[in-house]
């Protein structure tokens, strides 16, 4: 009887060993890229130009899922680590998958998945279906999808055996090690001591790099006299020193054409012009000629930065005082032109509809136009969010329903804001950190309560970082520790 019983044994090891290298052979890493190409193309960063919150979501997520494809392909891999993924989708077909999902301000669809796959085929699948892509191209590829189909629920393998058959004779079961893995959720602490060690080595080998990149920062602001610069995305320091060593060509070389930068604020991002908040925006993938452009256009970016303050202030009027604004963090990347565009336009709007507001009855308030919203929203900080193109009658009982809360929000957001700079000094000072930050897309009520559940904690690993407090875990180029704020204890 038990020499029949290892015989069934080994026959079963074969099998199961012969499944995993057919699987393992059925879709080669350039298939994968070529059978993804749908989904890359609904989530690509490029296409969120307009929408920094969810164009650094996605960018750091797709790092993240091409690390764990490129784990699948080297030779021997046996790590099991689920690894949660968040991305905003362009398309908005309607979503029948079981995936955790939701509408951002923007209207994007965020959608959030786990992967635990073994292989490239059902990690492709997995994504697709996720994001409720077709799945029918990879036909063409050749390959055979048909196992994946029980994924979902079992675990590809030729013989599903009893739960008696582990008992007996003590092999792991491969379903019940899925549904542990499924459940086990990442630990900072866990996390933390797992990547340490090499945060620390790519912090120190930035360290060089973040020091000439605040000297350079620090001479071009005073050469120039800036008010200060920024950079839209998460780029690392090479590529930040490198922009910084290109403006500073452009000074040397045309030191007339910068003679209208003082007091201004230089933001290096996608496109080159001047933002709605006013900044000079300089494309990263522009020439000198290009910037030099720009420059020389700055006194006619000024007169046109006066007639939209006008046109800002004659709104208010009509809407009873109530202040319009425009907050970077939280809207599209707008040139001076687009949004001087979008404020004519609901100008002419409200003057066709004569709305009876009382002058100044809504002094205090705040509001900004929308251009992608069809429906009037009030913000956690107090402000109203107001579409372009919301009816004048709905606006209105709107912002007469609101205005009350809209107060009591704004009070709020000043205490909040307060709070938060307070946590973050005294983590920063607790942790002995070299810096703590957020990204835009975490609001300061996420921050507060990931800042005070931190100091609860004894963390010795922090010492000397730089943490940022995201939507996900992850140890960036240069040493940056990044942790979702609402971590796992």
């Amino acid at each position: 009887m038990f020499c029949c019983l290892r015989a069934v044994r080994r026959l079963c090891l074969e099998k199961i060993l012969l499944q995993c290298i057919l699987q393992s052979r059925t879709l080669s890493g350039a298939d994968a890229i070529n059978a993804l190409r749908p989904f890359y193309f609904a989530v690509h960063p490029d296409f969120f130009g307009q929408h920094p919150k969810e164009r650094e979501v996605n960018e750091n997520s797709l790092k993240r899922l091409n690390g764990y494809l490129e784990n699948l392909q080297k030779p021997g891999f046996r790590s099991f680590k689920p690894t949660q993924l968040t991305f905003y989708v362009r398309e908005r077909e309607p979503n029948s998958s079981n995936v955790q999902e939701s509408f951002s301000a923007s209207g994007f669809r965020a959608v959030s998945f786990t992967l635990h796959t073994r292989d490239l085929l059902s990690t492709v699948l997995d994504i697709l279906n996720s994001c409720s892509l077709s799945t029918e191209h990879i036909q063409s590829l050749n390959v055979n999808s048909q196992p994946h189909k029980e994924a979902k629920s079992t675990v590809n393998r030729p013989i599903k055996w009893d739960k008696t058959y582990y008992s007996f004779t003590g092999f792991k079961d491969p379903e019940e090690e899925l549904e542990q893995a499924q459940r086990v959720e990442t630990t900072l602490i866990s996390w933390l001591d797992d990547n340490e060690a090499s945060a620390v080595k790519k912090l120190k080998k930035s360290l060089p790099l973040r020091k000439e990149l605040e000297r350079l920062k620090f001479e071009l602001s005073h050469q120039l006299q800036l008010s200060d610069i920024r950079w839209q995305r998460s780029w690392g320091i090479a590529h930040r020193c490198s922009q910084l060593h290109s403006l500073g060509r452009l000074v040397q070389q045309r030191p007339e054409v910068l003679k209208n930068v003082k007091g201004h604020t230089v933001v290096f991002t996608d496109r080159s012009g001047m933002s709605a908040a006013g900044h000079i925006m300089l494309g990263t993938m522009d020439v000198h000629h290009h910037w030099t452009k720009i420059f020389e256009r700055l006194p006619n970016y000024y007169k046109l930065q006066k007639r939209l303050l006008f046109l800002e202030d004659r709104i208010s009027q009509l809407l009873g005082g109530i202040q319009v604004i425009y907050i970077e963090e939280l809207q599209p990347l707008l040139t001076l032109e687009e949004y001087y565009e979008t404020l004519d336009s609901f100008y002419n709007k409200l003057c066709d509809s004569r709305l009876p507001f009382h002058p100044r009855s809504l002094r205090g308030l705040q509001m900004i136009l929308e251009s992608d919203r069809y429906a009037p929203s009030l913000h956690e900080f107090g402000h109203f969010m107001i579409p372009t193109v919301c009816d004048p009658a709905t606006l209105q009982w709107f912002i007469f329903a609101k205005a009350q809360e809209a107060r009591e929000n704004l009070k709020r957001k000043e205490e909040m804001m307060i709070t938060e700079k307070e946590l973050i000094d005294t983590s920063t000072e607790r942790f002995s950190l070299d810096r703590l930050y957020k990204e835009p897309s975490v609001s300061s009520a996420q921050m507060i309560d990931c800042c005070k559940r931190l100091l609860e904690e004894s963390l010795p690993y922090l010492q000397g970082m730089h943490l940022c407090i995201s939507h996900f875990y992850s140890v960036l180029q240069d040493g940056d520790l990044c942790i979702p704020w609402n971590w796992k204890n």
